[in-house]
C-alpha cells in the first residue's frame, strides 16, 4: 500500500490517481487527521507528499513522518509542498525564489 499524505491540495487526486494506473494500493489521508505513528502502523510499501497551500513547517506531520520513514527505509515521493518538507527535514533551506517559474525543464546537478 503507498499512503499519500493529502497537504490540502487538490492535486493529491491525480496523485492518487496516478498509483492507483500503476497497479497499486493507496490510502489518502490528510495531514491532520493522521499522526506519525499511526501512519508508520499502516505499514506503507512508500509516502507521497501533496502538495499543499504553506510552508513545509506548517504541513501538519509532513516533517516529522519524512524523518520517521527515512529511519524506517520507506521510501518517499514529495511534490511541491512535499518536496520542501522532504529537504527541511533533512536540513534544507526553503528560500522564496525571485521569480515563480512553472513546468521549466532544468539540468539537475
Amino acid at each position: 500500500m503507498i499512503l499519500v499524505i493529502d497537504n490540502f491540495d487538490s492535486f493529491v487526486h491525480n496523485l492518487a490517481r496516478y498509483v492507483g494506473e500503476l497497479g497499486h494500493e493507496r490510502r489518502t489521508i490528510r495531514t491532520d487527521e493522521i499522526s506519525v505513528e499511526e501512519a508508520l502502523a499502516l505499514t506503507p510499501q512508500a509516502v507521497i507528499l501533496s502538495p499543499g497551500p504553506c510552508g513545509p513547517d506548517k504541513a501538519g506531520i509532513s516533517i516529522p513522518l519524512v524523518k520517521a520513514a527515512a529511519a524506517h527505509g520507506i521510501p518517499l515521493l514529495g511534490v511541491c509542498l512535499g518536496h520542501q518538507a522532504v529537504a527541511a527535514a533533512f536540513g534544507g533551506r526553503i528560500l522564496r525564489a525571485a521569480k515563480p517559474v512553472h513546468g521549466k525543464p532544468s539540468r539537475i546537478y
